[in-house]
């Protein structure tokens, strides 16, 4: 059964408090958590840039002059869609919740990066996917550091696995089970429908490693997914 989440409302003085705004600050809403693990929506990495429409171009140009209205609605176009790949990278909802509000909060302070050669939601979207590849490889290292300590406490007993045979997983919860490496080249070439080339660029290995990893998320999907 698929899951509908709607995230938390950013704090209305939000923007002020982070980004020194003395205007009026807006208090976004996202509609709904919408999944669709089938949908691949692909953004393109290439040169070949979609269209910038006039509607776009007048909030590209009002979100770098710092109007909040123009922020709300960039967030009104946009949240859902990138709360749906953070929850995805990140593994949770909760986790997805406050990558959302960093990453708009970051591209509030970058927009000025933005110069118009895509779409703001292009731009929002690789600042949004970059956002998430940090916190992940963050993740992954304070793991690592976790377990090398656990390894050397003898005194740890790791708690028995808790069997939860009556739990049936659909797609989205099984996606959160995958371990790192495969969840992000899963999302990224099966959901979001990049290449493996364009992967491995993006998570910083090998085109084969890409392929492989993306096998392994499949294989462990379908083990998953007959529980």
């Amino acid at each position: 059964m698929r899951r509908s989440r709607t995230p938390r409302k950013p704090d209305p003085t939000f923007y002020r408090q982070h980004a020194g705004i003395r205007t009026r600050s807006a208090c976004f809403v996202v509609s709904a958590y919408v999944t669709a693990p089938r949908q691949r929506s692909v953004i393109p990495f290439s040169s070949k840039e979609l269209t910038v429409s006039p509607a776009d171009e007048d909030v590209a140009r009002r979100c770098r002059a710092g109007d909040v209205d123009a922020f709300e609605i960039l967030y009104g176009r946009q949240a859902a869609r990138i709360y749906t790949l953070a929850c995805r990278m990140a593994g949770s909802l909760e986790d997805g919740e406050d990558l959302l509000q960093e990453i708009f909060l970051q591209a509030y302070r970058k927009i000025g990066t933005y110069k118009g050669d895509a779409t703001i939601g292009t731009w929002l979207y690789r600042l949004a996917l970059n956002h998430c590849l940090d916190y992940v490889r963050s993740r992954a290292a304070r793991m690592k550091t976790l377990t090398d300590t656990l390894d050397g406490d003898h005194s740890y007993q790791p708690l028995a696995r808790r069997e939860t045979p009556d739990i049936r997983l659909d797609l989205e919860r099984a996606i959160e089970r995958l371990p790192d490496g495969c969840r992000e080249a899963f999302v990224l070439h099966d959901i979001e429908g990049l290449d493996h080339k364009e992967v491995g660029k993006l998570l910083g290995v090998a085109e084969g490693t890409s392929k492989s990893q993306v096998f392994k998320a499949r294989a462990k999907l379908r083990a998953f997914l007959r529980e």
